[in-house]
Order: structure tokens, then sequence, then C-alpha cells
């Protein structure tokens, strides 16, 4: 009877101790999952991004570029795009220093930020018509990170000249179209 009750003792304390174990598994289960639902913000890129381009009408002679964050993850976007307007284009256009945000334009998921793109200028040089806008994204040190995305520019191209520039990423459409 003895050696009865004491297997039952073992059974039963090795069953608390099973049950104690799974218990704290289940919590660092759910430890990592929160942790992952917290995860550190990543550069936006075309790949954790939607980006659309479109013409407005204020100021003339602009382009609204939109990206917006389609990851999980809130992202940074850092600087301002590297832009080629056409598939012959040589050389990114020019980024227009004094639309520097003060801090680096920050997306939750499904938040959007903004650049704004001067086409051309009557003060402008040469040119030619477009038809189709390349985007990369920068990382924290302002170097192109991640593939190019090419969108079609609206209706049968725009007009581009050695003015075309584009702004620094900006929190709202309306600050982008300012400069």
């Amino acid at each position: 009877m003895r050696i009865a009750t004491r297997f039952t003792a073992r059974v039963a304390s090795s069953a608390v101790v099973a049950a104690a174990l799974a218990l704290v598994g289940v919590q660092a289960a759910g430890a990592t999952a929160s942790a992952a639902a917290k995860a550190s913000p990543v550069t936006c890129t075309t790949a954790n991004t939607a980006l659309t381009v479109t013409e407005v009408s204020r100021p003339i002679n602009h382009l609204l570029l939109k990206a917006t964050n389609t990851g999980t993850t809130t992202c940074y976007a850092h600087y301002a795009p590297f832009l080629r307007a056409g598939a012959d284009a040589q050389a990114p256009l020019a980024w227009v220093e004094e639309s520097k945000p003060q801090a680096v334009v920050t997306l939750k998921p499904g938040q959007s930020a903004y650049a704004g793109i001067l086409t051309y200028s009557p003060d402008g040089e040469g040119g030619g018509t477009a038809k189709t806008l390349g985007v990369h994204f920068t990382d924290k040190k302002a170097a192109a990170t991640g593939k190019e995305k090419t969108l079609n520019l609206p209706k049968t191209g725009v007009f581009f000249n050695s003015a075309a520039a584009v702004t620094y990423w900006q929190a709202n459409a309306a600050d982008a179209l300012t400069w």
C-alpha cells in the first residue's frame, strides 16, 4: 500500500511539474509574439510600401508622390526618394534641400508620406517627355535601398527639364507641394 501511495504521489508531482513547464512555455511563446508585434521600425522600401504618382492642379508643373506603408511594422521614410524620370534618365532628380523636415518621417502601417516633384521651370534647360518614373527609397545614410519601382506617369507623359527636383519626404501632401 505504501509503494502505491509513493508511486501515486510521484506521478502527481510529475504532472504538476509538467503543467508548470507547459505554462512557462506558453508564457514564453506569448512574450515572443508580443515582441514581434513591437518590432523595431525598419526603412521604408518598395517592398513594404505602395507608391502612386499623381498630377496636381496647383502648383503648376508639379506631381505628388505618395508612399503608403503596407507592411506590419513601422517604417522610416529617410531623406528624399531617388527619382529617375524616364527609362533613359542619366541621373536622379535633385533634392530640394530647403524642404528637409526636422525629423525623419515615420509611417505606422497604413500611414503615408509625400514628396512633391517639380517637373520643369522656365529657368531650366533642355528636357523631354518621360512616360515613367523610377523610384528608389533611401536608407539612413542617404544611399539607395531596395529595388526600384517603376510608375507610369499621368496622361501621355510629363515634361521634365534640368530644373526638375523632388522634396524630402513630408508627413502631409500640403507640405510636399509648398516647394
